[in-house]
């Protein structure tokens, strides 16, 4: 009989010192800077320019990009970029291609007007929303791919540290953001916003320099796994010509992932599995598509939600994601998807308190903080989660179908956030308490399926 020494709290905690820790933070960070651009400066933009707060809900439809971003990540799996792929690899290839759109939509943002625009404001956003989209599919594989396949330690960690990358990203380019935009108004400048997205223009630039020292793996048994489904799939078909050999590339691109994945887990087990992805943050993420308007609306500056929401947030983020990987690390994945799904609806109530209090720094910063607390601890739980549900033949198709998934249900549902908060009248209080309740159905999809997952760990 072997005995296993349970780890001390410091043993665990090593495994944040890999190196590889850190290049995964810097591929977070790349991941979550767009949000900032797409999510609060596009709001503020808009809400500054007079546009109400159904309109700016609507506007968020942007980010349903984000649920069906697995509808082409096979052809990110396989499809080379010319020139780039030879020079920076295959995944750091389509990451600078991405990262390339996304700056020049930028520059063509900082030279038009929402009032007068809006159907093109909306539009270059859809771009950058896709080219972000695109470019996750990419981070979420060389991401996986920097920890082996049976290092489930590394791998909870690296999801932390994807988090706190990501977090990092948002929080961060957000008070670079809303300081800039603030800045340049008190200056005077009537086109604050737009100088502000040639400030965000350049920590793109700054993105794709880091991106150089991120080591791509060489994934020789991913192809040759591949070339080996798409044999199988010309055998099938009985005989081999171009035709035969197209339709075979194309099967196995495409339905080789899905196949993989059902036969894995069962075809009831992973329809649950679906079920709760698709419903875990939903409340989070009403709160957090009108938690900008609201702040706003209460009375706060652009500096006071640069301060509290993502300067302060950030840090608590860092903190409490690190804390959270422990956790899921020492307590398992699944009880730490528990945990963050009940602090999650219980921090919602705290805005619902700061709604009907009033204007107050104090509870703002409360609030904000234990938020953050839970959004860090289900973030890295999830991410955790769905790392270690993928097959690594398939790990940008996989990972970019599980993560979409979960988006569906944040971006589509949440985008009648505003109209549900102009339906409640304006009462922010009850509108927080709606979104509190909305995890309930996904932990009980939880809790039926918690003994029968397939995790590689």
């Amino acid at each position: 009989m072997e005995i296993y020494k349970k780890q001390s709290l410091a043993e665990t905690f090593s495994v944040y010192f890999d190196r590889r820790m850190i290049k995964i933070l810097l591929l977070g960070a790349i991941s979550g800077f767009p949000w900032v651009i797409i999510g609060s400066s596009l709001s503020l933009w808009l809400k500054e320019d007079g546009l109400s707060r159904s309109t700016i809900g609507w506007a968020g439809l942007i980010f349903a990009v984000y649920a069906f971003n697995y509808l082409w990540a096979p052809i990110i799996d396989r499809v080379r970029i010319p020139w780039l792929t030879n020079k920076i690899g295959h995944r750091r290839g389509w990451i600078v291609f991405m990262q390339t759109i996304i700056l020049i939509s930028l520059i063509i943002w900082s030279l038009i007007n929402p009032s007068t625009n809006l159907a093109l404001v909306i539009s270059i956003g859809l771009i950058i929303a896709v080219a972000s989209a695109t470019q996750d599919i990419t981070v979420d594989a060389l991401r996986i791919e920097q920890i082996g396949e049976n290092e489930g330690k590394s791998m909870q960690a690296g999801a932390a540290m994807a988090v706190v990358g990501w977090w990092t990203g948002y929080k961060l380019g957000g008070v670079v953001a809303l300081t800039s935009a603030e800045l340049f108004q008190n200056f005077g400048f009537e086109n604050y916003w737009q100088i502000t997205f040639l400030v965000l223009g350049t920590i793109i630039i700054a993105c794709n320099i880091g991106l150089m020292f991120i080591n791509e793996p060489l994934q020789t048994d991913r192809s040759e796994s591949q070339k080996r489904t798409d044999k199988m799939i010309e055998d099938k078909l009985g005989v081999s010509n171009l035709l035969t050999k197209i339709v075979a590339w194309l099967a196995g691109t495409v339905a080789g992932p899905i196949i993989s994945f059902f036969k894995k887990n069962g075809f009831k087990i992973a329809l649950a599995i679906l079920a709760f992805i698709f419903l875990f943050k939903i409340g989070e993420a009403f709160l957090g598509r009108m938690s900008v308007i609201f702040y706003k609306e209460i009375g706060f500056t652009k500096t006071d939600i640069a301060l509290y929401s993502k300067g302060l947030g950030w840090l608590t983020t860092v903190i409490f994601t690190l804390l959270g990987g422990l956790f899921a690390i020492r307590s398992g994945v699944i009880k730490a998807m528990f945990v963050s799904g009940v602090l999650m609806a219980s921090t919602n109530l705290l805005f619902s308190l700061l709604a009907w209090s009033g204007k107050s720094e104090l509870l703002f910063a409360i609030a904000v903080i234990f938020d953050d607390m839970a959004a860090a601890f289900a973030t890295v739980a999830f991410v955790a989660f769905i790392s270690m549900l993928v097959d690594r033949t398939y790990t940008a198709t996989q990972y970019a179908l599980l993560a979409s998934i979960g988006t569906a249900g944040r971006t589509t549902l949440a985008a009648s956030s505003g109209s549900l908060v102009d339906w409640l009248n304006g009462d922010w209080g009850i509108f927080f308490i709606i979104t509190a309740l909305m995890v309930i159905p996904s932990l009980i999809f939880l809790y039926m399926i918690r003994h029968k997952l397939k995790l590689n760990d």
